[in-house]
């Protein structure tokens, strides 16, 4: 048998194959963080204070931020998918953004914060928490990046799992600011980059090995 009909004969039952669209992708990711969010307030957890923080600048700069953060971060996931991307560079903007970010939170630090303790100022016990909700809440959009990875072709499977990673971590982080009690800056920091860092490691060493499967 030549080769090309071998080849004709193994091609023969194959189907097209569905061209990626970044934008239906980026709105199943934005659908399903939308739905999240809801079905979290639908739940009754928002923080009671928010009618009175809303226009604050504390909550303007963590929700400002996060949200921000998460829409650059799952475009940057996104795009890593395609095998001409160049993920470390949209890491970096990642990396940027949340760096400017925890600069930005030292100009919103309540009067009197500062002069209390470091330990009573991060509050290891109710940050436990929050860093272990945030992790829970980005496991359905790291579940969502994962599936529309392993439909791509990603010539970069870590940089692409990690790019999820932290895109989900901080779309969880997102949700999460709206019931979070804690007006500290420095809380914020400490205990939201524990969460989504942790998110970022859990897909990175994860997201590869569904890959290759």
């Amino acid at each position: 048998m030549s080769s090309e009909s071998l080849i004709s004969n193994l091609s023969s039952d194959l189907g097209p194959v569905q061209r990626r669209s970044m934008m239906r992708e980026g709105g199943l990711v934005l659908a399903l963080g939308a739905a999240e969010l809801a079905l979290f307030l639908g739940l009754g957890v928002m923080r009671p204070d928010m009618s009175h923080m809303v226009g604050s600048p504390y909550l303007m700069w963590r929700v400002g931020s996060l949200g921000l953060l998460a829409v650059i971060a799952c475009v940057l996931a996104i795009r890593s998918f395609s095998p001409t991307a160049r993920p470390r560079q949209g890491l970096m903007l990642a990396c940027a953004l949340a760096v400017a970010a925890i600069v930005g939170g030292a100009f919103v630090t309540p009067d009197g914060a500062s002069e209390r303790a470091l330990l009573d100022r991060i509050d290891p016990a109710h940050g436990m928490l929050c860093a272990m909700s945030i992790f829970v809440l980005s496991l359905p959009i790291v579940a969502l990046l994962g599936a529309l990875m392993r439909r791509a072709a990603p010539t970069q499977p870590r940089l692409s799992a990690l790019a999820s990673g932290i895109a989900a971590g901080a779309c969880g982080a997102f949700v999460f600011a709206f019931c979070c009690p804690f007006n500290d800056p420095l809380y914020v920091v400490v205990w939201y980059t524990i969460g989504c860092a942790a998110v970022a490691g859990a897909a990175r060493w994860r997201l590869p090995r569904r890959f290759r499967l």
